[in-house]
């Protein structure tokens, strides 16, 4: 890894070298704070966690091979190691050396609403012109981010990161790390209420993205957002604005949605207009596909590469993910939730084939406004050509009586736990039934996804 020698490291973490007297000043292939994942020549961040203690498996990282490790406790060893006062501080610190050390652009991609399905169609459009790298499951936050920047290596061109947060000064953080040259703002949403307080809140939060951001960086916004449309350039830096209500610098038209077929549009763009078709179903898929097309025109990509890069991107499990068992259709949107993307996610089951059923659990960090906020999403289903729901989890009886309350005719069922519905999903799931599986992701409904299939 380019820079990374161990007095290098130990100068980036501003902490102290022991047994490293005969260095050679080679670099180590890799950093991880998980033992299973120690290779030779691998530098090791031992993290104290809630459960498990990382140095406790110092002795056997250097059993694996590992070059140094880096701790906050003083060690019996003869192996180098670097003692901290911060291993989790440490780990960002040097991430943000070697960022700072690699000639790479770099994207940086937040909001409340569809992150990682934006990386996606970002990451796909840009691997038509180069060598990309992108940020892998839920890397995102203070630990994942400089896990993904440890990845980056010469090799590779760009660098698509997911930046998620759920309070302030995370987004600070993260952004002094991955130093973006490309920002974007998917949506401010209804989503870390708990912490954030409401969407003025949010919007201050998600656009700390500009704080350490590259010196001559792009913003990329979706414009149809309104607290998002009011943003102005900061530096006199370039504003890309992309919607569907309105013509922005990018839009979309003659837009077909073809239920959960995905849906074809025209993306027009001041360097031509794209016709794309997007495998992934839902209207919000074409807003991803213009954040995508934007960034590829900023990082020089033309019409015809935009254009394949959307349309080479197949689902990404448990984010409307088609699965289909030969009795039933399951749409797999397990991955996480919010009322503005549980809302978007019923108005796809929607436009699924034969009987249609929403299975729905908890939707977390919503604050104190957490049961209307459910309450509301129950009511929307009630307006929909849905004709059985399953609520599960104790904030989702709040659902369950929205439903209830604006239609009674629906077929619904309550369970508190997700074993409850397992027991009874046969009699309630029927052959050709199109279903939607949907909660944040500590409930764990990929339980339910992978038991619908069998």
């Amino acid at each position: 890894m380019k820079g990374l020698n161990l007095k290098n490291i130990a100068a980036a973490v501003d902490g102290k070298l022991y047994n490293g007297e005969n260095d050679d000043g080679c670099e180590i292939d890799g950093v991880v704070i998980d033992s299973r994942k120690i290779e030779k020549n691998y530098l090791f961040v031992a993290i104290k966690g809630e459960r498990v203690d990382g140095h406790d498996f110092i002795p056997q990282v250097f059993e694996k091979g590992a070059r140094v490790a880096i701790s906050e406790k003083k060690l019996e060893t003869e192996k180098p190691y670097i003692l901290v006062k911060s291993s989790t501080e440490a780990l960002k610190h040097l991430a943000e050396y070697y960022r700072s050390i690699l000639d790479i652009k770099v994207v940086g991609i937040t909001g409340s609403v569809g992150k990682t399905s934006t990386k996606e169609f970002i990451a796909s459009v840009l691997s038509e012109k180069y060598n990309v790298l992108k940020t892998e499951g839920n890397f995102n936050n203070e630990i994942g981010l400089p896990l993904t920047v440890f990845n980056i290596r010469d090799s590779h061109q760009v660098a698509v990161l997911e930046m998620g947060i759920s309070d302030f000064g995370e987004m600070t953080r993260l952004t002094k790390i991955a130093r973006p040259d490309v920002c974007v703002i998917t949506n401010i949403g209804l989503c870390h209420l708990e912490n954030l307080g409401s969407r003025d809140g949010i919007l201050k939060a998600k656009t700390e993205i500009f704080n350490y951001a590259g010196e001559h960086y792009y913003t990329v916004l979706n414009g149809d957002d309104d607290k998002l449309a009011g943003l102005k350039s900061q530096n006199e830096n370039d504003i890309v604005f992309y919607g569907i209500e309105k013509e922005q610098g990018i839009y979309a038209e003659n837009i077909k949605l073809l239920g959960i077929e995905g849906s074809e549009c025209s993306i027009v763009t001041k360097n031509g207009t794209i016709p794309v078709h997007i495998s992934i179903p839902g209207k919000h898929m074409i807003y991803n596909a213009m954040a995508a097309a934007a960034v590829g025109l900023v990082l020089g990509l033309n019409t015809d590469e935009i254009k394949a890069g959307i349309e080479k991107l197949e689902n990404v499990g448990g984010r409307l993910n088609i699965i289909r068992n030969g009795k039933i259709t399951i749409i797999d949107d397990c991955y996480n939730a919010n009322p503005v993307s549980t809302k978007s996610s019923i108005d796809v089951l929607e436009y699924g084939t034969g009987r249609k059923v929403a299975v729905l659990g908890d939707m977390f960090e919503l604050g104190d406004n957490e049961r209307k906020l459910h309450y509301d999403v129950g009511k929307h289903l009630a307006g929909k050509e849905i004709q059985c729901a399953v609520f599960i989890g104790v904030l989702s009886r709040n659902t369950y009586e929205g439903l209830i309350e604006a239609d009674n005719t629906k077929e619904a069922y309550y369970f508190t736990e997700t074993e409850e519905f397992l027991k009874q999903k046969d009699n309630i799931m029927r052959e050709g039934d199109t279903v939607l599986v949907k909660a944040s992701h500590s409930m764990h409904f990929e339980n339910i996804v992978n038991a619908l299939q069998n």
